[in-house]
């Protein structure tokens, strides 16, 4: 039986994905979510979720991605393209090869077009994005970290080190100590700080038809590069969620 008549892809509700993500995931923590998706066995079953969300505020409509100007698209901003962040990948442990890259394919495949699809491997978990490797996707090195090896988390989205400052946190309404640290102020203010010491693997993926995936190559600012390699580290996935059925 092959792994299609096996297991099928399905859109869920994102309140459906928060047992897996609280329990099951490294990250223990609710990103935000545009889209989620569901890995169903044979009988129903839930095996696995993948989610998609904002990406990292300076990513945005593809900033920080593409070179400025497009034949189709002009505007001020320059080349804009949707784009949303693969944030949450979490499935059973022991499913059959090739499950995962099945279960990745598949949701890429249900995402609106065109599309830019970011995601980020974390070296601070010996993680090397192998699942993106089988699944084709662009690397493109480290993400940058502006100089500020962190992370900061407010309500469950991350915001990249370079874009959080003083002025930044007083015009978004936060609260501001002049006495403190931006770090400390940001935890004042309800937030976490992620160590990125190691920095996370960045890669990409262009959805569309064959002339806008090519256009939005071509648009690219990164360096294409070779895939990392090494040796992941394993997280403990064992929970299990108490409610896995859902009516199709």
């Amino acid at each position: 039986m092959s792994i299609k008549d096996k297991y099928r892809v399905q859109s869920i509700k994102k309140e459906e994905t928060k047992e897996c993500l609280l329990y099951k995931h490294y990250a223990k923590r609710i990103p935000p979510i545009s889209y989620a998706f569901g890995l169903y066995s044979k009988d129903l079953i839930l095996k696995g979720v993948c989610t998609f969300g904002t990406p990292p505020i300076q990513m945005n409509n593809g900033h920080c991605i593409f070179n400025e100007g497009d034949i189709r698209q002009e505007s001020e901003s320059g080349f804009k393209v949707k784009t949303v962040e693969l944030n949450r990948l979490c499935v059973e442990d022991n499913l059959e090869k090739n499950t995962l890259s099945f279960f990745v394919s598949s949701c890429l495949s249900m995402l609106p077009k065109p599309m830019c699809v970011v995601s980020f491997s974390d070296q601070n978990q010996n993680h090397h994005g192998y699942i993106y490797q089988a699944t084709n996707w662009i690397y493109t090195g480290m993400g940058e970290r502006g100089g500020k090896m962190v992370n900061f988390v407010m309500n469950g989205r991350e915001y990249h080190g370079r874009g959080i400052s003083e002025e930044q946190m007083k015009n978004t309404g936060y609260n501001y100590d002049s006495t403190k640290t931006l770090q400390e102020n940001w935890i004042l203010n309800g937030g976490e700080i992620i160590d990125l010491s190691e920095g996370k693997h960045r890669y990409l993926m262009f959805l569309g038809d064959k002339r806008t995936r090519k256009e939005m190559k071509n648009k690219l600012k990164y360096e294409i590069k070779s895939y990392p390699k090494g040796e992941n580290d394993r997280y403990d996935s064992s929970y299990k969620p108490s409610v896995q059925a859902t009516l199709f």
